[in-house]
């Protein structure tokens, strides 16, 4: 059953209106949301930065932004523009949000938005705390209808500046105000983890140590760093892709089921998963995790040749490694997870392997190098949307052997279509205050604290790096890491 399409009543404050995260996502989403009658007569955007814009200006950006419609569609996007307004803002200058809180109170009597009002934090993180901050001490935060904080990802780059970021954020916001943005938890086939869990029994019977094997999570990226070296050189890839997307979805795919299917009640499984997620010492780290950086390749730079990157830089561009959960139903269960850049292709897959029979009957003395492959549930995130079952059957033909056979479904082009992109449907999630698919600090908070570990060690080590090239699925020690224990990638290049 299709939702109720329900109209939205808000003043949107972006910060950081100038940037490229607002002209490719959030105001397409937003007009996306237009479209399809969550936003309607009732709202107002105000963009903000330093840029000396008009109105006009601002609102002809917003035009520009959206890709791929109609003709008949056009008329429709000039009038969504139309409750697009502009400006010009130090947020570092507490005199400025005077200027900004008359905006928005002219918007909200204008548009009837019902005191209504969401800030979204789009620009350097260094700035999201004196913006919270002055928001309250200048009288910006109502008390006539909501104030939601939508804040994008880095939330810091350890336990401690979280931390501090968190306390200066929760002395302006409550918790619940929060929404802390991770794209990845907005994808369709994320979302559909809690489905696929929680809504067949014959998966969720199935879902514990009796019989999987292990899990394999894997977020694969074709292109480099490209004109984020300078950022992701701070960062890299245990950071920016570890820390929030992989033990986002790690948390789902480990979490109890919760009493109910609400926000508050999700939070606090996935945060008891990631509570009994083992933290490593640094010897357990160096024996579990993996990183890589890429080399040159065909018309590819290796990393270090990249602009604006150290020619000693040992950020890592790749991790690979192993997740435990201290826990009776995942005890003994390895989470094997790898992301990098520069890697075969762009992909995102979940594999749960689930362990063979204890009794082979089929393992003929004939034919002594047959054997039954291991039962795989396929998830397929990105690019293409759906699940696949690898079971076993009898071959076709006289004798007697099996072989893997598929049992998959793939979204069609137009079910595809429908599909709203995440930045939509994170938006519509905040507009309705719903924070099931944001982190919560506490998830926030272990997750640094699992990387912290890691990060001690790699801080003192010397890496040799580069050590793999472009088109690759990352270093030898990737593969090496699951071959210790027996096992292997389900996805491996030109399979």
């Amino acid at each position: 059953m299709k939702a109720l399409t329900r109209e939205n009543k808000a003043v949107f404050t972006f910060f950081g209106a100038s940037g490229d995260l607002a002209k490719r996502k959030l105001y397409p989403s937003l007009f996306k949301l237009y479209q399809k009658g969550y936003l309607k007569e009732h709202f107002g955007v105000i963009g903000t930065s330093r840029a000396k814009w008009s109105d006009e200006k601002f609102q002809g950006i917003v035009s520009d932004s959206i890709k791929g419609i109609s003709e008949t569609e056009k008329g429709q996007a000039a009038k969504f523009a139309s409750h697009f307004y502009y400006i010009a803002h130090d947020v570092t200058d507490k005199a400025h949000y005077a200027a900004l809180n008359d905006l928005i109170n002219q918007l909200n009597k204008q548009y009837e938005a019902q005191g209504n009002r969401l800030f979204y934090f789009s620009m350097a993180p260094a700035f999201f705390s004196v913006i919270a901050l002055n928001l309250k001490s200048e009288g910006l935060i109502t008390d006539e209808g909501y104030n939601r904080l939508v804040i994008e990802k880095p939330f810091g780059r350890d336990y401690d500046t979280a931390k501090q970021l968190n306390d200066a954020l929760t002395a302006s916001f409550e918790e619940d105000q929060i929404y802390r943005i991770d794209h990845y938890l907005g994808k369709e086939m994320i979302q559909n983890i809690e489905a696929l869990r929680f809504g067949n029994t014959i998966i969720e019977s199935l879902w514990n140590n009796r019989y999987i094997d292990n899990i394999q999570v894997t977020l694969s990226e074709k292109l480099g760093v490209e004109e984020r070296a300078s950022y992701y050189d701070t960062s890299g890839a245990l950071r920016d892709m570890v820390q929030n997307h992989i033990l986002q979805i790690v948390s789902q795919l480990a979490m109890e089921q919760p009493v109910a299917f609400t926000d508050a009640d999700v939070r606090v499984e996935k945060v008891k998963a990631l509570r009994s997620m083992r933290v490593y010492s640094p010897s357990a780290a160096a024996t579990n995790l993996v990183r890589g950086q890429y080399d040159a390749g065909e018309n590819s730079n290796a990393y270090r040749d990249e602009d604006g990157v150290p020619a000693d830089s040992a950020t890592e561009t790749f991790v690979a490694g192993k997740l435990l959960f201290d826990n009776y139903r995942w005890s003994g269960v390895p989470f094997y997870i790898r992301t990098g850049k520069k890697l075969a292709d762009k992909f995102t897959r979940i594999d749960v392997v689930f362990k063979k029979p204890l009794i082979d009957i089929f393992a003929f003395p004939q034919n002594p190098n047959a054997s039954l492959s291991e039962n795989v549930l396929t998830i397929y995130v990105e690019p293409n949307s759906g699940f696949a079952l690898r079971v076993n059957a009898k071959s076709t033909g006289q004798g007697f052997e099996t072989e893997p056979i598929n049992l998959d479904f793939f979204q069609d082009a137009d079910k595809e279509k429908e599909v709203p992109e995440p930045y939509e449907r994170l938006l519509h999630d905040a507009l309705e205050g719903n924070s099931t698919n944001f982190a919560s600090w506490s998830e926030v908070a272990y997750a640094w604290k699992f990387v912290d570990a890691i990060r001690k060690l790699w801080d003192i080590e010397v890496p040799r790096f580069p050590n793999y090239i472009p088109g690759s699925m990352g270093p030898a020690a990737s593969d090496e890491l699951l071959q210790r224990d027996g096992r292997s990638w389900v996805y491996k290049l030109n399979q």
